[in-house]
């Protein structure tokens, strides 16, 4: 088995940092209407080095097909504790991957084992579902941009 299908296998069927969670700063749902897949996600962010915003939590329940639950795990997993500033520039690449229909790898040093989601650029159909929680994390950011930490 590809490499990158197992990691999306192992975290669809053992997603990482699920759950909801307190405290957090932030909450949004999302609804894919094309499929149905579900995400609420939750964001906890504290102040970080140079008081540069830090996300020290993502919690979520997602309940979906594998590819979105896979995705939003990996999104928890490589985003938690980075700054605010470094989720923006993944959330990007991410979006830019995934919408090239194939022709961009990735960076995986912005989005680390996001670059296994690359194949999915190739089904437009799909896209959505590996964008849901990327999405809903730019919500969430949005929310607490006048939070004081």
């Amino acid at each position: 088995m590809d490499l990158y299908q197992e990691i999306i296998l192992e975290h669809s069927k053992r997603p990482v940092r699920a759950g909801l969670r307190e405290p957090y700063e932030a909450q949004v749902h999302h609804v894919n209407p094309t499929c149905g897949d579900e995400i609420t996600l939750r964001v906890h962010v504290k102040a970080g080095g140079a008081g540069e915003p830090e996300l020290a939590d993502i919690s979520y329940d997602a309940a979906g097909c594998s590819i979105s639950v896979a995705s939003t795990s990996i999104l928890a997993e490589e985003l938690t504790g980075t700054s605010v500033a470094h989720a923006r520039r993944a959330i990007a690449s991410m979006r830019t991957m995934l919408t090239s229909k194939g022709d961009d790898p990735g960076d995986e040093d912005l989005i680390g084992d996001g670059v296994a989601l690359a194949g999915v650029s190739k089904y437009p159909a799909r896209v959505k579902c590996a964008l849901l929680g990327w999405m809903a994390l730019t919500d969430a950011l949005h929310q607490t941009e006048g939070v004081r930490l």
